[in-house]
């Protein structure tokens, strides 16, 4: 399985988020994380609409978190930015080929198939477990320096 850049993006947004006083522009957000504010704009679009944060308008305006960070799970941002179809597309397999089978004989999924959604469903529910708060408390356990006060005094800093 491979998800797009947009998802690691995604989380750190939302991450810097928790530690910002206010709306962040899209720009800032993308300046911070060294990615084009085009591409970033649009994975904050598709955290928009999937309710997970909002824009606000004005010369104050950008992104805010909707919910708090102990509400949002890995699997939401996940799921905003690359849909909510399982990783695994069964195409039948079993019905091509010299050897296949009826599709009368293949009304069951295969071991394949069933072995592939159990694997899916348990990957869902490992991200559904961890939260942006969890991130959070995570990256303050992992370096020396305090990382979200240093983002929340850099996003509060005037622009150059």
């Amino acid at each position: 399985m491979r998800l797009s850049g947009g998802v690691e993006s995604a989380l750190h947004c939302c991450v810097a988020l928790t530690a910002a006083d206010g709306p962040v522009p899209a720009a800032r957000l993308a300046e911070l994380h060294g990615v084009s504010a085009t591409y970033l704009a649009k994975q904050l679009q598709a955290l928009s609409r999937a309710g997970l944060m909002h824009s606000v308008q004005g010369k104050s305006g950008g992104y805010v978190l909707t919910r708090p960070p102990a509400e949002i799970t890995v699997l939401d941002v996940v799921e905003a930015i690359e849909g909510t179809r399982s990783t695994f597309v069964c195409t039948e397999i079993r019905q091509r080929g010299p050897l296949a089978a009826s599709p009368e004989a293949c009304a069951v999924p295969c071991v394949i198939a069933r072995t592939m959604s159990a694997a899916d469903r348990a990957w869902r529910a490992a991200l559904r477990e961890v939260s942006i708060g969890d991130l959070c408390s995570a990256v303050g356990e992992v370096h020396d320096v305090d990382t979200l006060a240093r983002i929340g005094d850099w996003l509060r800093s005037p622009l150059p």
